[in-house]
């Protein structure tokens, strides 16, 4: 797989029009969705209760979860606490449970009722129920918007340092697009947004930044060594050389989270969700969205380029003007100085 993209020639910014038309129609879909639908929140956002538990003997965790289901806790977030018979519950508040303390208990009683189906009668303890507030759910909301505006800011900041801000404008933009297009994947597939997806968010945002960054690498390196060629060539050849990498990176890893999939269970499962489509959209961002908005800020804002030797170029006619280095007239000789007469 590696060596058929050793020599790749592919003009990738030749598609950049194609590529903007179909991610923005996906998008419009995703944004609709996202509207019409919004995000489907856990408890650890909406507010909800919590309750351990204490089995006498190990019960698959799908047995419980299907009586959960069948006593009217469904969506209710199931994890092992400490032992194989340890559980912790936590179940949103439903229509059968009053707010404040009888709402609690009201869930308890559920769980209970739950427990009686899967466990069976008096093999069980409830060692502790208590209420997750919707203020908890509001603070987790804010810290996790404000998580995904720190890495755009310290991303703009870090490729204005280490390259130009061109750099980090067109890699920020990038990013944005691969958040945009997450969450309305999230709304879409209708994925409870847990603390689980959100890290996975972040991760997304992190891998797509990494993936960016080592294109923007290459194409400082190739401007410093091809000093004749403008960006746009310069950026399909950098694409292509970090193809190979590219394609062995984000083929290993879709392996892993295609194996999440189908293996883990549903705690993690929306953890794979989001990373595989993450993949996805990081890899199509960092080759079709950062590297054309490079290409268009630098058609807009002319200026030096990581050399500070010249200014970066957009493909330029056949013949161009300013090509040829301006002809001097060839210098006449001097005249001999006379020679003294014998």
């Amino acid at each position: 797989m590696i060596r058929l993209f050793a020599n790749a020639n592919y003009d990738f910014i030749k598609w950049r029009r194609w590529a903007f038309s179909l991610t923005g129609a996906i998008m419009l879909v995703g944004l609709g969705f996202l509207v019409a639908r919004g995000l489907n929140y856990s408890i650890e956002f909406t507010g909800g209760t919590l309750v351990q538990v204490e089995l006498a003997h190990r019960v698959p965790t799908a047995n419980i979860r299907t009586a959960l289901d069948n006593v009217g806790l469904q969506g209710a977030d199931i994890q092992n606490f400490g032992s194989d018979t340890s559980y912790v519950v936590r179940a949103r508040l439903g229509a059968e449970a009053a707010q404040g303390e009888a709402g609690t208990q009201a869930v308890a009683d559920a769980v209970a009722r739950a427990l009686d189906q899967s466990a069976g009668p008096g093999q069980y303890q409830i060692l502790r129920r208590e209420a997750v507030g919707p203020k908890v759910g509001r603070e987790l909301q804010g810290k996790a918007l404000a998580a995904i505006l720190v890495s755009f800011v310290v991303t703009l900041v870090y490729l204005a340092f280490r390259f130009e801000w061109r750099f980090g404008l067109a890699a920020v933009v990038a990013t944005a697009h691969d958040v945009v297009a997450t969450i309305a994947f999230i709304s879409v597939m209708h994925l409870e947004v847990s603390l689980v997806v959100v890290g996975a968010v972040l991760t997304v945002v992190g891998y797509s930044l990494n993936d960016t960054i080592i294109i923007f690498d290459r194409v400082r390196e190739n401007l410093r060594k091809y000093r004749r060629q403008n960006l746009y060539e310069i950026l399909n050849l950098s694409i292509n050389e970090t193809l190979p990498r590219s394609v062995l990176t984000h083929g290993t890893t879709i392996a892993t989270t295609l194996a999440l999939l189908i293996l883990a269970g549903e705690v993690i499962r929306p953890f794979a969700w989001v990373m595989s489509f993450g993949i996805f959209t990081g890899t199509f961002s960092s080759i079709y969205i950062a590297a054309p908005v490079l290409l268009w800020i630098e058609k807009r804002w002319p200026g030096e380029d990581a050399r500070g030797a010249r200014t970066f170029g957009v493909r330029a006619p056949a013949t161009p003007a300013m090509s040829a280095p301006p002809t001097t007239p060839p210098s006449s000789p001097s005249p001999r100085a006379p020679q003294p007469a014998r």
